[in-house]
């Protein structure tokens, strides 16, 4: 592959992650759910309808 060709698979890659997040994110707000993330090597949960 050339590097035109890794930097377009690079760039589809970063959107379909973008979008699931956003999907998953969107099914949470539905579902009056919360995230987890590690941030700082510490478990933190989040409302879904408090990210935006």
């Amino acid at each position: 592959m050339s590097e035109i060709e890794v930097q377009q698979m690079e760039e589809k890659i970063l959107r379909g992650i973008e979008l699931a997040y956003q999907k998953l994110v969107e099914q949470k707000k539905r579902e009056n759910g919360e995230l987890v993330f590690s941030q700082d090597g510490k478990i933190v949960v989040v409302k879904a309808c408090d990210l935006d």
